[in-house]
């Protein structure tokens, strides 16, 4: 048994042995993260409003940087998005602080859980915009200029 031993020992070593993970004849390139130009917004300023609707905001920011978005975005705390439970993805909209009139054009992009009293769920940098970041929730009105066409 002792000799059965001795000669499996050299296996075990081979065995336990780390191995490269990764080979490096066929390198896969890293998938793009998308992010989303908001230069062309201000063109939808002067549409028709399609439909109003009155509620509560609130933003969401640091538990979910660098997380993908609902339709694929990376979502970046400081820039300016939003998260609706139904609107389509891509809507472009225009949400005005009702306590300061500050109003921004921005699409929806994101989902956001059913909150009882919310209607919309706004970034770190959108609250910065309509300066309600210190409250953390503030009463908007929402005009949706344009229905997106995006994932429902």
């Amino acid at each position: 048994m002792k000799k059965f031993l001795i000669a499996l020992l050299p296996f075990l070593f081979y065995a336990c042995a780390s191995l490269p993970r990764f080979s490096s004849e066929k390198q896969i390139p890293p998938t793009e993260k998308k992010y989303f130009d908001r230069e062309n917004l201000s063109n939808y300023n002067n549409y028709p409003v399609l439909e109003s609707v009155e509620g509560i905001a609130s933003y969401y920011a640091d538990k979910y940087h660098g997380r993908i978005t609902y339709n694929g975005e990376v979502y970046d705390m400081n820039g300016i998005s939003a998260a609706h439970q139904t609107y389509p993805m891509e809507t472009i909209i225009r949400v005005t602080n009702l306590s300061n009139n500050k109003s921004i054009i921005l699409r929806i992009n994101d989902r956001m859980p059913y909150w009882k009293d919310r209607i919309i769920d706004l970034s770190l940098g959108t609250a910065r915009e309509l300066d309600f970041v210190e409250k953390g929730l503030t009463k908007v009105r929402i005009d949706v200029l344009k229905w997106g066409e995006g994932k429902k």
